[in-house]
């Protein structure tokens, strides 16, 4: 062996030995053990026989199958979600469908309970799991379905067609990585990666590393058509929404990918172009410097009252708040809501020349809309400027409108239109924020109702009511990270 040679056996771990060592670690902690996959199995395979004999009994050509991650072998160590969706024929009508379900769910699960989805189903927990008793219908393809959950039974299909152990195990490492960075999950809260789009970009790229490798290199918009379905970016002119519905929308979503099983939907849409960044970010960072910590999501301690003055002084903004009791929807109908309304009175903010500086929404027991102004009071006046004179018609209509407006200064010729200045209907935020134009804005229909009912606004350092309900997303706001 050469000297130079006995050098490099003693020096320092290469980065991808730090790497995969990182991986390493991560694998075999989120891996679910022997007695766990057990555990699972007995317990599923009880429900689903249970199901199967109340599924058949009521209409002879029903089955039954376990879908979803735990279906499919992707699942993390201390997941406890079993899905099990109960096929009825195509010919069976939605009425007896919905009703066939939930008594197939209540046969299965006798302390369950009902949700509502597209469609009710029977939700409840057994010996530590949970577990969903979802009816849908059994159809030749994805194209076909009626409602959303027809197309999962495809999805796990397709996909368990496709994965191996090996990759398995890097679908559980890139979850696991997006719940550390705060990007998994399709609920309308979060917007971010659905456990089967993580699938399907691990299954595409061929790996969890491969992934972060060309998610650090994405140039949006980014598409990706598993079975050449033909709907790349100029092909994919229409798509159905979000859920199941027909209307004609283009894919114009940061990351596109084509539903193998269904080339009409982008499996991706709802992810927001934040977390498609965030990814991104994370992605870069890791594989630069590898750190076993980015897969664990960072607890983030409440910010104190004192550190809230001190960046309310730093930032020289004034912050305001619309605070009211929380609509009683689940947070898939909530969020949508709440994200609609700050839209609104953020706009309406803006056209009255507050300057919204940032803003954000969050909810518990109540819901806030918090917005942050870089100006957050102006003058009386305010300048309208009419069309120019030589617009004969419009010209002379807004100078009888303000001639004899004894409010107003002018009209007067600056250029070669009129112009006026008149009183401002607001000149504070908060006088804009308390008045009834605020409903004027696009407000969500139940954040409109609570706020007819009862809210307040609170201006300034009056934020600080705000710490002992929402001190860690405060945190949050006033000490942003990717």
């Amino acid at each position: 062996m050469s000297e130079e040679d006995a050098e490099s056996d003693d020096s320092e771990p290469t980065e991808r030995d730090d790497l995969e060592s990182v991986i390493a670690t991560i694998r075999e902690r989120i891996e679910p053990d022997d007695d766990e996959r057990e555990r699972l199995r007995t317990v599923a395979g009880r429900l689903i026989d249970r199901a199967d004999a109340a599924a058949t009994e009521r209409a002879p050509g029903a089955d039954v199958l376990q879908v979803g991650s735990t279906a499919r072998n992707t699942w993390i160590s201390g997941d406890r979600d079993i899905d099990i969706f109960v096929r009825f024929p195509p010919d069976t009508e939605r009425e007896a469908l919905e009703r066939y379900g939930l008594e197939v769910g209540h046969a299965t699960l006798p302390d369950g309970h009902e949700e509502y989805a597209e469609h009710p189903y029977v939700k409840g927990c057994v010996e530590g799991f949970d577990i969903d008793v979802v009816p849908c219908f059994r159809l030749e393809s994805a194209t076909d379905i009626r409602s959303a959950v027809d197309r999962t039974p495809f999805h796990t299909q397709y996909l368990e067609e496709r994965l191996d152990d090996d990759l398995a195990a890097d679908v559980r490492l890139a979850k696991q990585f997006l719940k550390g960075i705060g990007a998994y999950g399709s609920d309308l809260r979060t917007r971010g990666f659905s456990g089967y789009l993580t699938e399907l970009l691990v299954v595409e790229y061929g790996g969890f590393r491969p992934l972060l490798e060309a998610a650090a290199n994405w140039h949006p918009q980014v598409v990706l058509d598993p079975e050449d379905h033909g709907r790349g970016r100029e092909a994919a002119a229409s798509s159905r929404d979000a859920e199941v519905g027909d209307a004609d929308l283009p894919f114009d979503d940061p990351l596109v990918v084509i539903d193998p099983t269904d080339p009409e939907r982008n499996v991706a849409a709802v992810c927001t172009p934040e977390n498609v960044a965030r990814l991104q970010h994370y992605a870069r960072e890791f594989l630069e410097e590898p750190r076993a910590d980015v897969f664990e999501p960072a607890d983030l301690e409440p910010i104190d009252e004192t550190g809230l003055r001190e960046h309310l002084e730093r930032r020289g903004t004034t912050p305001v708040a619309v605070r009211f009791d929380a609509p009683d929807l689940v947070e898939d109908q909530l969020y949508p809501q709440l994200r609609k309304s700050l839209e609104g009175i953020t706009t309406g903010l803006d056209d009255r020349g507050f300057d919204v500086f940032r803003a954000t929404t969050v909810a518990d027991e109540t819901a806030t809309i918090l917005v942050e102004l870089a100006v957050s009071e102006r003058p009386a006046v305010e300048r309208h400027d009419g069309p120019p004179i030589h617009v004969r018609t419009h010209a002379e209509g807004f100078y009888d409108t303000y001639a004899d407006d004894p409010d107003a200064y002018g009209p007067f010729i600056d250029g070669d239109r009129y112009v006026t200045e008149r009183p401002r209907e607001f000149t504070t935020a908060e006088g804009f924020l308390e008045s009834d134009r605020l409903f004027d804005v696009g407000l969500g229909a139940h954040v409109e109702t609570a706020l007819e009912d009862e809210y307040e606004v609170l201006v300034g350092e009056e934020i600080t009511a705000l710490l002992e309900e929402f001190g860690p997303e405060l945190a949050r706001y006033f000490e942003p990270r990717p």
